[in-house]
């Protein structure tokens, strides 16, 4: 039987860590924050905050990824806690939604930027029209860009482990480079705005309202967990995955809080605020045009390599249900010469640029927000759970300030679940509507391997 490669290491995995999570948010999301905390020293604290949470996970992960070095991450730790059919309704609708929607829409971002160096991809440019019943299905330049993108990097994560981790990590030090390039010069310009960061604050700055920004600070960390799905592909996955976790996670932090910063001293709440592209307009303040269009271009960089992280660590979810046989067996499939899950890959980028194409991923992604967290928080008492039920299992690394760390991180995440079921109960019906679709696709694949 071939297996996967043994081929990574620590730095490897703190490389998927900040890939996976360096995508728009951080020259966007400041905006969205600015609305609703109009307050220079809260908007760089929340960054710092959603850090630690993010920091708390990553230590309670690191536990779990050390116990089981496999690949499939969250899957392989939901069944070891739970059961099969828990790691399943998360793989299933990784598959359906979260990885394939969040594929979809990082290629929608790389298009619509793309577009601003090459007009044919803009997201303005509409290939064409097709009437389809009441409903007209169009295609547009932007859209192309990003499909295009994604099936570039199938092919490349297709070759091989080292292609594609190859790519990844060059384009990850890319942006890493660019970031700490436009925050350093950010800082050494002089400063069009003084902000009082200590300043009191507004009366509109109620708890509803931190809370809202935390959900966009929290969604701009999402996909620090990347690197756990790879697990299998470490070649000292006991030291590397934690070391990679932490790393990742607090390099991010730093950069996040970096920019932040350039932020409030390039602009007033006010104008934070009523923009959509805070790094370009920031950029275009300190540096002037050609500032912003660079950021453009870290902005193409950063979403390309988030395209090529997610490709590479979420297809070993899909490998890791099929040879536990609760999957199309045919996923589980590893090429003898290449050594990667070949045809995890092509499924998922096939249903990825289908749903790029769609336009539909935003809606369904809607739908699963509250399911996102809710394997979050079932995760994360995994840590409870199994050292109930495996006391003798070896811990390799053992989370950092247990219990409190990993209640912390359960707390976070439940606080979202709960937000998400307040402000959307409607979508996050259909999100459970869509966990139960898993349940007899579940019982039918269990009946086959039987």
């Amino acid at each position: 039987m071939t297996d996967l490669v043994r081929g990574l290491g620590a730095g490897d995995a703190a490389l998927v860590t900040i890939g996976s999570v360096l995508g728009t948010a951080v020259f966007i999301t400041t905006a969205d924050i600015a609305r609703v905390l109009p307050h220079p020293g809260l908007i760089v604290g929340v960054w710092a905050l959603g850090g630690a949470l993010t920091l708390a996970g990553a230590l309670t992960y690191a536990e779990l990824g050390a116990m089981f070095p496999e690949a499939g991450g969250l899957y392989v730790y939901l069944k070891e806690a739970y059961g099969p059919l828990w790691g399943f309704l998360f793989g299933w609708a990784s598959f359906l939604i979260i990885m394939s929607g969040g594929l979809a829409a990082l290629a929608a971002g790389f298009g619509e930027y793309l577009g601003a160096f090459l007009p044919f991809f803009s997201t303005s440019h509409v290939l064409f029209a097709l009437p389809v019943a009441r409903w007209t299905w169009s295609v547009n330049g932007g859209q192309l860009g990003g499909a295009l993108a994604i099936a570039f990097l199938t092919v490349v994560n297709y070759l091989g482990l080292r292609e594609g981790v190859g790519v990844q990590n060059v384009v990850t030090v890319v942006k890493i480079g660019s970031i700490v390039g436009l925050a350093l010069f950010g800082l050494m310009v002089a400063a069009p705005v003084a902000p009082h960061l200590a300043a009191p604050l507004p009366p509109s700055v109620t708890g509803s309202a931190l809370g809202v920004a935390m959900i966009a600070v929290l969604w701009g960390y999402d996909g620090w967990y990347g690197a756990t799905f790879l697990a299998g592909e470490m070649r000292r996955p006991a030291r590397d995955l934690p070391w990679g976790l932490l790393t990742g996670t607090l390099a991010v932090t730093v950069l996040y809080v970096l920019m932040n910063v350039v932020y409030v001293r390039a602009l007033p709440v006010e104008a934070m605020a009523a923009t959509t592209r805070i790094g370009e307009t920031a950029a275009a303040v300190l540096f002037g045009p050609t500032g912003a269009r660079l950021v453009s271009l870290a902005v193409v960089f950063s979403t390309f390599g988030c395209l090529s992280s997610t490709i590479l660590y979420c297809t070993r979810i899909y490998l890791a249900m099929a040879q536990d046989g609760v999957f199309f067996r045919s996923l589980a499939r590893i090429h003898p010469r290449y050594r990667t899950p070949t045809m995890s890959i092509l499924a998922q980028g096939g249903w990825a640029i289908a749903l790029t194409f769609s336009g539909t991923y935003e809606q369904l992604y809607t739908y699963v927000v509250f399911a996102v967290f809710l394997f979050h928080a079932a995760t994360g008492a995994g840590v409870f759970v199994l050292r109930r039920k495996r006391p003798d299992h070896p811990r390799p690394y053992r989370v950092w300030g247990y219990p409190v760390v990993p209640v912390v991180f359960i707390l976070t995440a439940m606080a979202f679940v709960l937000n998400t079921l307040f402000e959307r109960p409607i979508e996050s019906l259909w999100g459970l509507g869509l966990l139960a679709l898993g349940l007899p696709a579940y019982f039918f694949w269990r009946g086959k391997a039987a």
